[in-house]
């Protein structure tokens, strides 16, 4: 079972549904088991305490659809509606059952061929939980990367990259948008890759728009699926992440014109006074010091979309905290130069 968001006339509505597999189809087919309409907390009761437990008839519906389903997965779905200070303290038993489905999953999966797996997903899911941004090296890859994408429906899997696009910053649309639609591959400039900004606009314009309308009309990546005439919305908000954002090359250029005047200068600029301390930056992202230090740009951005996952509004997470964690991240940014 998985938790899908749909927009219903302007308003974002909850469903429960599952994948299942069609063997005459040979695919993953998926359907609604309930429709929780605009807040999942209402399904959710607190008799006192710490204990919580999940709708009565919600659960008598569901049990009637799906007769071998398990409390366990049914529970991680409402995870992120229960109260924080619930959650903060039964959070050590939630783990055991995340591990038990996690291990379930994963049998489950093992005799699934990698080649189930579309090259587009394959795309998205090294950018968004790996931070690839060269990905021509993706079919040297191991399997590992991908499981994941296994024993899912179309819908199940564009559900689960909702999720984790929502961890995405405004000014890294446009690029996750180049590199996952592969839009280098038209270019021949040296730059490409890491200057896209550079590039000519209207021309990748132009390819973007003939990648997405192959993607839309790919009848291999929607099997079992029916994408319709219109763009789908699983698609349209990739037209909007490349049309209403930039890429971040102005300020990536004039930082490179200021560290090359500076590096000329005999009297350096003094230095800038970091906007937060490192103490409220361990505890914001759970690491110790000596870790946080180790790690690399492409380390650092994983962790942080790790995190922000769990911070996110969306997601049942507290609005300061998810700021407090995209501050920690662009302090420890400008560390790294």
């Amino acid at each position: 079972m998985y938790l899908a968001i749909n927009n219903i006339r302007g308003r974002r509505n909850f469903f429960i549904r599952d994948s299942s597999f069609d063997p005459d189809r040979n695919c993953w087919l998926s359907r609604n088991l309930f429709d929780l309409g605009s807040n999942p907390s209402d399904y959710i009761e607190y008799p006192g305490g710490n204990a919580f437990y999940l709708d009565e008839e919600l659960c008598d519906r569901l049990a009637d659809q799906v007769p071998d389903m398990d409390p366990c997965e049914l529970e991680e779905l409402f995870w992120p509606f229960i109260k924080k200070d619930i959650r903060d303290k039964l959070e050590p038993f939630q783990c055991r059952s995340r591990s038990k489905i996690r291990e379930r999953k994963k049998k489950a999966q093992k005799d699934l061929s990698e080649e189930q797996v579309q090259i587009f997903d394959k795309r998205r899911i090294l950018f968004l939980r790996y931070g690839l941004t060269d990905q021509r090296r993706i079919a040297q890859l191991p399997r590992k990367y991908y499981t994941e994408l296994l024993g899912k429906s179309r819908d199940e899997i564009e559900q689960y990259f909702l999720q984790l696009e929502s961890s995405l910053q405004p000014l890294e649309y446009k690029e996750y948008v180049y590199v996952i639609f592969d839009l280098p591959q038209y270019f021949t400039e040296s730059f490409a890759r890491s200057v896209p900004g550079g590039l000519d606009q209207d021309k990748m314009d132009e390819y973007f728009l003939k990648e997405i309308c192959r993607l839309h009309d790919d009848q291999q990546f929607w099997t079992c699926f029916q994408a319709g005439k219109k763009l789908h919305e699983y698609l349209r908000r990739y037209v909007i992440m490349f049309f209403d954002y930039d890429f971040q090359t102005g300020d990536a250029w004039n930082q490179y014109i200021r560290d090359f005047i500076n590096s000329r200068r005999f009297h350096q600029p003094a230095a800038v006074k970091p906007s937060m301390e490192m103490d409220e930056i361990v505890e914001i992202f759970g690491e110790p010091l000596e870790e946080l230090q180790k790690m690399n740009r492409r380390a650092l951005t994983k962790l942080f979309r790790e995190r922000a996952h769990d911070l996110h509004p969306d997601k049942g997470g507290e609005h300061d905290e998810f700021v407090r964690l995209t501050e920690a991240y662009n302090e420890l940014l400008k560390g790294m130069g």
